[in-house]
């Protein structure tokens, strides 16, 4: 798979479809390689006329990782955004936005639709909100302003964040794959446990680098809440929300939408903190709406 230099980092990507055509850049989530971006959602909006990309965030997959920062302490970054002071950190979301419009440059493209899932749709935000110009359409997909006092996610959801492995023993990361991918799935759209596994073994053997979701995960924290940001977006912004999600709960999705002028809501049944593939269409469709 191909590779670019930006914002001085080696950026892993791949590109389908048409450079002629419309192009729109989806940004993963927490810990998340390109591959969790559904294939079939790729195509299905290939097929609707865009120019895809999807990348690795830096610290995960095959972008450059930044083990020499080492283990974040995330107790520590808490305590010290309590006092109101910013963390020092290996980077922040605003680094990663900045990367993603490296990659645009890099790639020669001077806008494009922008789609972030999760944490993705935090870096989304951030490149509507600081690059203008660079942003034709916001779809920010499960996904939140950061503030204070929202719904928090449930126990099960929360422990795939604070538990993942990190030893490098597939028959571990098997079991831990699966379990994660029920306690925030979609109930209303269960995955058949022989594709989470496959999924799974596809990440493992990808790139297997657990410390890297937790830098990204000390960033999410810095972050902090960002509605004074989000009141500077322009763009045609569509959010997205599964109305069963338990890891980031469907009321950050409407603060979302609240705090960015003229923003669309649209709320799934059934859908959790995940992609299922029998909402493929239905999320294509609403983005393809809004990415005229």
């Amino acid at each position: 798979m191909p590779q670019v230099t930006a914002n001085g980092i080696k950026i892993e990507y791949e590109a389908h479809g048409n450079p002629a055509h419309p192009p729109m850049l989806l940004i993963m989530g927490l810990g998340m390689q390109l591959i969790r971006w559904p294939l079939e959602l790729v195509e299905a909006l290939v097929a609707r006329g865009y120019y895809v990309i999807r990348h690795d965030n830096r610290d995960i997959g095959l972008s450059t990782h930044f083990d020499e920062a080492g283990k974040p302490n995330l107790v520590r970054i808490v305590a010290t955004k309590m006092l109101g002071m910013r963390p020092r950190l290996a980077y922040y979301l605003s680094d990663m936005a900045d990367d993603a419009v490296g990659l645009l440059d890099a790639l020669k493209i001077d806008s494009a639709h922008i789609v972030g899932a999760s944490m993705g749709g935090m870096i989304a935000q951030h490149i509507a909100a600081r690059y203008p110009q660079r942003t034709r359409t916001l779809t920010s997909v499960m996904s939140t302003t950061g503030k204070r006092g929202l719904p928090r996610a449930t126990p099960e959801a929360m422990a795939v964040l604070t538990k993942r492995p990190l030893k490098a023993d597939l028959a571990t990361i098997l079991e831990f794959g699966v379990k994660a991918a029920r306690a925030v799935g979609s109930p209303a759209y269960p995955a058949p446990e022989a594709r989470l596994r496959e999924r799974t073994k596809l990440d493992f053997h990808r790139s297997f680098h657990p410390v890297g979701a937790l830098r990204q995960m000390a960033a999410i924290v810095a972050d902090g809440d960002r509605r004074e940001m989000l009141g500077k977006i322009t763009a045609p912004t569509l959010v997205i929300h599964g109305l069963a999600d338990p890891l980031v709960p469907v009321e950050a999705g409407k603060d979302t939408a609240a705090n960015i002028r003229g923003a669309k809501l649209h709320l799934i049944p059934g859908m959790g903190h995940d992609l299922p593939l029998e909402l493929v269409d239905e999320i294509v469709g609403k983005i393809a709406e809004v990415a005229r």
